[in-house]
């Protein structure tokens, strides 16, 4: 009797998690097909919490999380410990998911055994080197090392083709989609002292980028305070990122005012449901991006650049940069059109999928391993 093919999936932080959790849930049923989840620990307890949501365990964990860990570590730990893992369990095909140093270290180890790989979100692009740092350089380099390239849009596999990559590139739509469509119907009540989300316009806020971590986030801290000023009937949410140092710094700028409210991260089921409650939201991320598409939620993306037009073409997304004159313009502009943006986006599919990316990707990865 033959050996069924193992596909072994690598994840590290909570977006990588968040986006393959119903794709590797989807192999788990498979009765042909062994499948294996090995963590890198580049955000330990985050990544851990989404694993919990979606029941999901590791086979194992290379736990290289440490204390103002760079990504020279993150690289050089999730390349020693795969090689051990592809010696014990070599895979016949592997799993890496978007931009982040997990992936990128997870494809160069894959290659370096001449071991296919997978790479779902594929071919976002801003066309900066810098920006979004490093995340655009390391999808790029994922891309000349991946065989299946599972791009969550036309447009991201127009990016592939053009630039002429090798593999098979296959339009899928974005899996948070799917892991949204998986817990909607579970999401919480989200209660907060200081938040009325009756009665209150909610902002949801967060910032975490490398590239706005110097003069940029003080501009972006001085754009939060025009809006307060301008703005007296808004709230504004802020869970912070779990760097104690960008906290600590972010606090600092913005002081105490009674209507922001600082959390620690939220878990992601609660992240969500402010996501579903909120008014409008003001991020640098990527992912929040899609997020907002989900629960058509007006959203100011912190940069002068992204990866997902897709969600500007629409007119969900707005890229409004660090200037803060145009944060808090911005802001106001939204807040006061909210009834009309409400009424538009009712009418617009989500650029981002239908929540069967995953099952398109599973058929897809079962012709490769002609099964």
């Amino acid at each position: 009797m033959a050996l069924k093919p193992r596909v072994t999936f690598v994840l590290g932080t909570r977006p990588e998690v968040i986006k393959l959790a119903v794709v590797i849930m989807r192999f788990k049923e498979s009765q042909d097909i062994e499948t294996r989840v090995v963590l890198s620990g580049q955000h330990r307890d985050m990544a851990n919490q989404v694993m919990n949501l979606f029941e999901i365990k590791e086979n194992r964990n290379i736990d290289l999380m440490s204390h103002g860990q760079n990504l020279s570590h993150i690289t050089s730990s999730v390349l020693n410990g795969l090689k051990i893992e592809f010696k014990e369990f070599p895979p016949k095909l592997v799993f890496v998911q978007g931009d982040t140093a997990t992936a990128f270290s997870a494809s160069l180890a894959a290659f370096y055994e001449q071991i296919p790989v997978a790479h779902v979100e594929a071919g976002l692009r801003t066309n900066n080197w810098l920006e979004p740092f490093p995340e655009e350089m390391y999808r790029r380099l994922i891309s000349q090392i991946a065989h299946l390239h599972f791009a969550p849009t036309y447009c991201s596999a127009l990016n592939l083709n053009s630039a002429g990559v090798l593999g098979n590139i296959l339009v899928t739509g974005n899996t948070v989609i799917d892991a949204i469509d998986y817990i909607s119907s579970k999401l919480p009540r989200l209660a907060l002292k200081g938040i009325d989300w009756t009665v209150q316009k909610v902002i949801l806020i967060t910032v975490h980028r490398r590239e706005n971590r110097g003069e940029r986030l003080g501009q972006i801290a001085s754009g939060i305070r025009k809006i307060l000023e301008s703005n007296n009937d808004v709230v504004l949410l802020f869970p912070l990122h779990p760097d104690p140092e960008l906290g600590k710094r972010i606090r600092k700028l913005l002081g105490n005012h009674s209507r922001i409210i600082f959390t620690e991260p939220l878990e992601y089921n609660f992240f969500l449901a402010a996501i579903r409650d909120c008014s409008l939201i003001l991020t640098d991320s990527g992912s929040i991006q899609e997020e907002a598409c989900a629960f058509a939620k007006p959203v100011l993306v912190l940069r002068e650049t992204t990866e997902r037009n897709e969600a500007v073409k629409i007119g969900i997304a707005t890229l409004v940069g660090t200037n803060p004159v145009t944060i808090c313009s911005e802001t106001t502009r939204v807040l006061k059109d909210l009834e009309c943006f409400n009424t538009k986006v009712k009418r617009i599919p989500n650029p981002f999928g239908d929540g069967k990316s995953s099952k398109r990707i599973f058929n897809a990865s079962r012709t490769f391993l002609e099964l």
